[in-house]
């Protein structure tokens, strides 16, 4: 709808809500559905369904019936059309001034949906023209239906692709029809817990949909709010259009300033609101103002400048102050504008068993503790990511604009736990970690270890943990979502080493997904894990250096020279933010002159008794100890390899061994806790790489 088409409809609905209370007469509320209306499931029933709730929150002058009848299919050649039943005739008969329908879940049967999907916009139109003809002025609301999870029966035999295509109809029957939509898969969808048997609420989840409803019918969606990421001292992008959002109540007008820059719009139906503005270019302090009728919002000491989400596991997690030069860094931390938002753990994965009140809630997806916008100083960087840290730093004095660094790293976490649940459940491969995901050796044997120890206490079945795939996704990713940003930085993978190729799944799957989230293909920079004696590591590597090569605006960061070979957190994080930040200055801000790599393997070739090395960013090559180059080894068809001598011959290196005549194959970096040696004219050290 238009915003005064909107308008009008909106004060048509309130008007006549008006109408029937003066005139004494309860405005009549039908609930229309199948099992999920009805309450299935439920304990309680007639107390907790979601109709029953919903009258509760409507108080006096409201009348609401369920008419939920179980099995039933929108489809009227379906196997049990609505239509056929007693609970839609009663349903006419009550001639509700309101109408709720939610229906189409069993139309993803078998039996249903590839036989007469032709009907369905049909059906809902003749539907909806039922209820319209026995009280013209009734207001129909039809929803989006509520989930179906993965761990359904036949999720992946049909339902998942045939309720897609039946969500995207009744998006299509609400525009046609010109009445209102209510999503409810939004609401439960990454809540699959409050989803036993995979399909119907528990009462937690009714109460839920309840109060979605509710919202609907009276417009009062709790006034103006925003996301907690908006605050003062926030960063803002800059040179971008800026999409601004929130919620409010039905129909108001919400007015955003900023930097000379006011733009206005009105809260649809469904609450939301979203404005544009922009571009803006670097500067501040400014103060942002949001308006509406249900309140106002003011947010002082506003940047605008750069915006980088950060995140990972430990090693992201990793604090300045525990990190090599942590006093000079903090006593330094004024001296950069430089903002941080630092989301932290509510409960830390260590080896500890968590109490009643942590694991409820996890349950309610609330895992990180309120935070809010801070400017650097020795306290807040201190406690904050040494590699975001000094990757923003180099950022902003390199750019001389603000930047600002969004952290949500979570030790151990594997990078499923950070990938949207609509993601993973159209992969093939990785839709099977979601159901069974505290059994499945897909996910490293530690990270389900801790995950158990961790939840020990719990009674429930189901319950939430960070390690669970697309868990903090949903907690620390998507509450983020549309908050504009440059890009991301990421260092992670000590928990995915088990399986190389299993993550060559899971990390383009990851940032397919945030890149989804924010609907922008946007820049992401890792770091390759360090070294260290852990056997399947140089495996790892490698495959995390092809996929640098494969996968579109992705750049990796070299850290093998930095490692500790005992400990899976070396401390020298200054030099990977750094390294990471020249990723960026190179590829996003026009900074040709600065080298954004070490020595990056292209080819080999092999002649008189010698592999011939080509690297990518090889101006300079040299040794980084002046030592003769190490960790070089060379291999014949038999693939067995051997320390081999190294040289710098101009821009390759030459390898041979006296044990491989006719060499066939090379490789560098290759042990476990590498000593390799080779760097470029930057100082930027070689990738661990082995020849095809």
């Amino acid at each position: 709808m238009t915003d005064r088409l909107l308008r009008v409809w909106l004060s048509f609905c309130m008007i006549l809500s008006a109408a029937w209370v003066s005139a004494g007469e309860p405005v009549k509320v039908a609930c229309v559905g199948n099992s999920v209306t009805y309450g299935m499931g439920v304990e309680n029933r007639e107390h907790n369904c979601y109709p029953a709730r919903l009258a509760q929150l409507l108080g006096e002058g409201y009348d609401v019936r369920n008419f939920g009848k179980s099995g039933a299919t929108l489809l009227s050649r379906g196997h049990r059309p609505y239509v056929e039943q007693q609970e839609f005739a009663d349903a006419v008969a009550f001639a509700g001034d309101v109408v709720v329908i939610h229906l189409g879940l069993n139309d993803t049967d078998s039996r249903n949906w590839p036989n007469y999907r032709d009907d369905f916009v049909r059906d809902y139109l003749r539907l909806i023209d039922t209820f319209k003809s026995v009280n013209p002025g009734c207001r129909v609301i039809i929803c989006r239906m509520t989930p179906i999870t993965s761990n359904h029966w036949r999720f992946k035999s049909g339902s998942r692709d045939w309720y897609e295509q039946i969500q995207s109809k009744i998006e299509h029957v609400s525009r046609v029809a010109g009445v209102e939509l209510i999503d409810l898969q939004e609401l439960l969808y990454d809540r699959p817990q409050l989803l036993p048997d995979a399909l119907h609420p528990t009462a937690e989840g009714a109460y839920i949909l309840a109060r979605r409803v509710y919202s609907a019918i009276t417009g009062d969606y709790g006034g103006l709010s925003m996301a907690s990421i908006y605050g003062d001292n926030m960063v803002l992008q800059r040179d971008k259009v800026l999409t601004i959002n929130g919620v409010a109540n039905a129909g108001e007008t919400v007015e955003v300033k900023i930097a000379g820059h006011k733009r206005k719009a009105v809260t649809s139906y469904n609450g939301r609101w979203q404005i544009e503005l922009g571009p803006l270019k670097a500067g501040g302090p400014y103060k942002m103002n949001v308006k509406a009728a249900s309140g106002s919002l003011l947010f002082d000491d506003v940047m605008v400048g750069e915006v980088w989400l950060c995140s990972g596991q430990s090693n992201m997690a990793f604090k300045v102050r525990q990190a090599a030069g942590a006093e000079e860094a903090m006593a330094d931390a004024g001296a950069h504008a430089v903002r941080l938002y630092n989301m932290q753990p509510r409960v830390y994965t260590d080896a500890v068993s968590w109490d009643s009140t942590e694991l409820a809630l996890l349950n309610k997806g609330d895992y990180y503790l309120p935070t809010r916008w801070q400017r650097a100083d020795a306290q807040s960087v201190g406690d904050f990511s040494a590699v975001a840290y000094y990757f923003g730093k180099m950022l902003a004095d390199s750019l001389g604009v603000p930047v600002g660094l969004i952290c949500n790293a979570v030790g151990g976490a594997p990078a499923e736990a950070f990938i949207s649940r609509r993601t993973m459940e159209f992969n093939p491969v990785l839709i099977d970690e979601i159901g069974n995901w505290k059994n499945s050796d897909m996910l490293q044997g530690w990270v389900r270890e801790r995950a158990a120890l961790n939840i020990r206490n719990t009674p429930f079945e189901r319950q939430r943990h960070p390690y669970e795939p697309c868990y903090l996704h949903m907690a620390g990713i998507r509450p983020l979502a549309g908050f504009p940003v440059k890009g991301f930085i990421w260092y992670q993978g000590e928990s995915n080493a088990h399986n190389a190729e299993l993550h060559e799944v899971v990390f383009p799957a990851l940032i397919e997904s945030w890149r989804k989230t924010w609907g922008e293909t946007l820049p992401f920079y890792y770091v390759q894990l360090s070294s260290m004696e852990r056997p399947s590591w140089p495996h790892f590597r490698d495959s995390q250096r092809r996929m640098s090569a494969e996968l579109e605006r992705v750049g990796m960061a070299v850290s093998s020279d930095l490692g500790d070979r005992y400990d899976v957190h070396p401390v020298h994080k200054r030099q990977i933010g750094e390294r990471l930040a020249a990723q960026a200055l190179h590829r996003d801000y026009g900074m040709a002159h600065v080298v954004p790599c070490g020595p990056m393997f292209r080819q080999a070739e092999y002649r008189d008794g010698a592999a011939y090395v080509c690297f990518d960013y090889a101006d300079g090559m040299t040794t980084s100890d002046g030592e003769a180059l190490r960790s070089f080894e060379v291999a014949g068809d038999d693939g067995l390899f051997v320390a081999a001598e190294a040289v710098v011959d101009g821009d390759r290196v030459k390898v041979s061994s006296s044990k491989v005549k006719s060499p066939r194959y090379v490789r560098y970096g290759w042990q476990p806790f590498s000593t390799g040696n080779l760097v470029n004219g930057a100082g930027l050290p070689a990738s661990t790489f082995v020849s095809e």
